[in-house]
């Protein structure tokens, strides 16, 4: 037993990690930013490890994302902090993108380009499935209650705590190297797959990698270089230096 003690907030931190890197890489700057184009087998890959780990649908999720670049930090922005305040943003941000994400006109506006194929028909668009699955695997190799705990925490770790705190804190306080209302986090990059580099992204929306400076580190850009050397991902959006964009300010 205290084997599997120890094993549970492994297991919960591995399954966390690898549905921010899956959300950064794919939906983030693979769909909604055409920063990088993958292979179909990735593609597939990706899906389904999105599917077993947080059961997004992809076309939501860009909608909502892009709507967010749209309106950044004013009237129209599904989840800003500055509109809605912090822990509002932190504790519901799941809830804001689901509504955000039901809105049929907001789909139409921002994901005509990603309509629904076959697999999101036959698979992919129930959601609930996939997060029954992943949990059903998890009790098949953990045992039922280890696997019931870490699924919970990855639930706890993953909807309450690190992807909302890319919305909320990267548009409240942090540094900044270009002239937006986002913010950087160097320390939270390390656990939100680059995503709290926040600043440089909104800067430069395209950039495949989100580091700029040397003491910045984007974890899911090694990822992408790994991809790239398997064959399975290509960089096509454009590099960016802090002398890319105006003058870094701190």
């Amino acid at each position: 037993m205290s084997t599997e003690i120890w094993i549970i907030p492994l297991v919960a931190i591995a399954l966390t990690q690898t549905a921010v890197v899956a959300t950064s890489v794919y939906l983030h700057r693979t769909l909604a930013h055409r920063a990088l184009a993958v292979h179909p087998v990735a593609d597939v890959l990706f899906r389904t490890v999105l599917w077993l780990t947080t059961g997004q649908l992809r076309q939501e999720w860009v909608a909502v994302h892009r709507k967010h670049h749209a309106f950044t930090d004013r009237e129209g922005d599904p989840h800003s902090p500055r509109l809605l305040g912090l822990w509002r943003v932190q504790l519901l941000n799941a809830y804001y993108y689901q509504r955000e994400g039901r809105n049929p006109d907001t789909i139409q506006t921002f994901a005509r380009d990603i309509p629904e194929d076959r697999l999101d028909r036959a698979v992919f668009s129930k959601g609930w499935i996939g997060l029954v699955l992943g949990i059903a695997l998890l009790c098949l190799v953990l045992g039922l209650w280890p696997g019931l705990i870490a699924a919970l925490a990855h639930a706890v770790f993953y909807v309450f705590i690190l992807a909302p705190l890319i919305n909320s804190v990267g548009h409240w306080r942090g540094a900044q190297n270009f002239g937006n209302t986002a913010y950087n986090s160097s320390v939270l990059a390390w656990v939100t797959g680059g995503e709290s580099l926040h600043n440089n992204h909104h800067a430069h929306p395209r950039a495949p990698k989100f580091s700029v400076r040397r003491v910045e580190f984007d974890p899911s850009w090694l990822v992408i270089r790994l991809l790239a050397a398997l064959g399975l991902v290509v960089v096509v959006g454009p590099p960016v230096s802090l002398s890319s964009h105006g003058r870094a300010t701190r």
